[in-house]
């Protein structure tokens, strides 16, 4: 499914549905992590959480789903912070890191919206008429 088996090792670490972190591999890893995320199930949002420099990776893979390849989506929410992390050995000061997470959310069509409430609708009618006309035949 994937080009590069290390992309399943990114999904795996995730232990929230939905969500890709970001880290060293080239931003199109991340592109096909987004578009498999989505084409999967009903998916209608996944978030990319990534920190210290692999936020412009985020970025950069946010922005090319979005005009390459899936022009439906839109950016939902972005949450930018900083993390404190302990000092490594030898160091005595604790280091502040940069994290940003991006929410993506799928745009559903309006007109496909509608014609899929009217097919349901359609479906519901067909199941009441012929459980109405069983139910006289009994």
């Amino acid at each position: 499914m994937f080009a590069n088996t290390d992309n399943e090792e990114v999904k795996m670490l995730s232990r929230e549905p939905n969500v890709i972190y970001v880290g060293r591999k080239p931003p199109m890893n991340y592109v096909l992590g987004i578009i498999t995320s989505f084409s999967g199930s009903n998916t209608k949002e996944v978030t990319l959480k990534a920190r210290g420099q692999a936020i412009t990776t985020a970025v950069d893979a946010v922005e090319i789903t979005r005009h390459r390849f899936m022009k439906d989506l839109s950016i939902g929410k972005i949450t930018i912070g900083t993390e404190e992390m302990p000092p490594r050995e030898g160091e005595s000061r604790t280091m502040n890191v940069s994290t940003i997470e991006i929410t993506l959310t799928k745009e559903t069509n309006p007109n496909e919206e509608a014609k899929a409430m009217q097919e349901a609708q359609a479906a519901k009618e067909k199941v009441a008429s012929s459980s109405s006309s069983s139910s006289s035949q009994v």
